[in-house]
């Protein structure tokens, strides 16, 4: 048996020792204090990672998805949710080592109450011009519909023209929001439910296909409404470990063998995703040091050297804002960014509540030193060792630094397209259940997170098993919520995240 078959099956047949809480927050969804007051500039994911174009040229892009808006009640008429048109949504790419950003996309959307084809009704969706059910993004009966530009700035170009941002997209389309079956039908099946799951672009509903644009700078972009596509039982974790999070062993959780019976506390929600692909050969990958990613050599975490970039999200809004007559916001001097995120649960688990705003307004580029002693020294390992009298290591723990210090995901863009949620052999930990992909020089790395970040990674499972486990690795101790999937298929062609759920079918309590 090889070092990478010693490692899987150590993961596999590892169990859980005594009892063990959990103090979890899911993703970003609810991170910071001042973000909680403005959820349209609230990021809840981000995803990164290697896959083909969308249009089956075999291309290979850097995909990267960004969540915004949690819990998106689908069913929130009449309105429904927008991207705020006073802020600025962004995607950095970045050196894997340092954090500073490489090429910036900037995402601006049009107004939030302008844009109507008729005002004297109080449909937004479903009589415009025209009535009945919608057929196509911005048709007649679509009465209103928002658009976006996306501008693009090349940081090591600083110095020349290229170094200033660029509109590579604009007047692009957003879907409209699912309403339900008798307004927007082509989301839905014949019971009014959302059909997610597409293998291949043709097969993705109209609205969406409409509104996946190939720019003619190489990039492909889409914004609009989908499915919140992180899930995690944190309800139960947060009412003092309700037993439903328990395995039918009684443990909190082995991680690869819960039965599943938690509850999706993300269930039926949406949320607002902007998203691109960005062609491989565009990028400017740099050296970095990986965990997991020499699993045919190296004991865990198997690190080495690697290759690629880093990614991370952020929403910016204007330093001075003005409430008009009307009310509406109006904005002015330099950016200031009130939200960011790279990898899952760094400012939601390790940031101390102390820390938690001045991370969201900073940049990666001093986490080390502003927030490094979060990551090598975890609050969580010392709460579970106070409370259940376990041993796990709470200091010094350069293993969590080498995946979140910076606050960036890494990838490794010298691997071909990794496999995704609904394809054979997609495990949701990764590595940990067998799903690897080799590198250009020929290295056995996790094809999940920390290399990247696909949908259906299982980041809670995988997060809470690293902090038990490290730094040794040796035995693993493996921790799960009791949650193993989304509540909706994804789609395996991009945008990725699944089809919103419609409004008067999504069925938040059921299993």
């Amino acid at each position: 048996m090889n070092i990478k078959q010693k490692a899987l099956h150590l993961i596999v047949a590892a169990t859980l020792s005594g009892g063990l809480a959990t103090h979890t927050m899911a993703a970003s969804h609810s991170d910071a204090p001042l973000i909680k007051q403005d959820p349209q500039a609230n990021i809840t994911d981000v995803y990164a990672f290697v896959g083909e174009r969308y249009d089956g040229s075999g291309e290979q892009v850097l995909n990267v998805i960004v969540n915004v808006r949690p819990f998106s009640e689908p069913g929130d008429g009449v309105i429904y949710e927008r991207f705020a048109d006073d802020a600025l949504y962004s995607i950095h790419i970045t050196n894997p080592v340092t954090g500073v950003t490489d090429i910036r996309y900037d995402f601006r959307f049009s107004s939030v109450d302008r844009g109507y084809k008729n005002s004297d009704t109080i449909l937004n969706y479903g009589l415009g011009t025209g009535l009945g059910a919608i057929q196509s993004v911005g048709d007649a009966r679509q009465n209103y519909t928002q658009t976006y530009k996306v501008t693009r700035t090349m940081a090591r170009y600083a110095h020349k023209a290229a170094g200033h941002p660029k509109v590579i997209g604009s007047k692009l389309l957003i879907a409209p929001p699912n309403v339900g079956g008798n307004t927007t039908p082509a989301y839905n099946d014949s019971n009014g439910r959302a059909v997610s799951g597409a293998t291949e672009f043709a097969q993705l509903d109209p609205y969406t296909r409409q509104t996946v644009y190939g720019l003619e700078s190489g990039e492909v972009v889409y914004a609009g409404p989908r499915e919140d596509g992180f899930y995690a039982d944190t309800p139960a974790i947060f009412d003092l470990l309700d037993a439903r999070i328990l395995d039918n062993n009684g443990n909190l959780g082995d991680g690869l063998g819960q039965d599943g019976g938690g509850v999706d506390g993300f269930k039926g929600f949406n949320v607002l995703t902007y998203a691109i692909q960005i062609p491989i050969s565009e990028l400017s990958p740099a050296p970095y040091t990986a965990a997991f990613a020499d699993l045919g050599d190296s004991p865990l975490p198997s690190v080495a050297d690697a290759m690629g970039v880093g990614v991370y999200a952020s929403v910016s809004r204007k330093k001075l804002n003005i409430l008009s007559g009307n009310a509406r916001s109006i904005g002015f001097g330099p950016w200031v960014q009130v939200n960011r995120m790279g990898n899952p649960l760094f400012n939601e688990v390790l940031v101390a509540v102390a820390d938690k705003d001045r991370y969201n307004a900073t940049s990666p580029k001093k986490d080390s030193a502003r927030f490094g002693r979060y990551a090598e020294n975890p609050e969580i390992a010392t709460l579970i060792n106070t409370v259940f009298g376990t041993s796990f290591v709470d200091t010094g723990r350069a293993d969590l630094a080498l995946v979140y210090l910076p606050d960036v995901i890494r990838v490794d863009t010298t691997t071909g397209p990794v496999t995704l949620a609904g394809e054979t052999g997609f495990s949701r930990f990764g590595f940990a259940g067998g799903d690897t992909v080799v590198s250009g020089d020929g290295r056995v790395m996790s094809a999940g997170w920390p290399n990247g970040r696909r949908l259906g990674d299982d980041v809670i499972d995988i997060a809470l098993t690293a902090v038990a486990s490290g730094p040794g690795y040796s035995p693993v101790t493996v921790v799960g919520d009791n949650i193993d999937s989304n509540d909706q298929s994804y789609h395996l062609v991009f945008p990725y995240a699944a089809t919103p759920h419609a409004g008067p079918t999504n069925l938040k309590d059921s299993q």
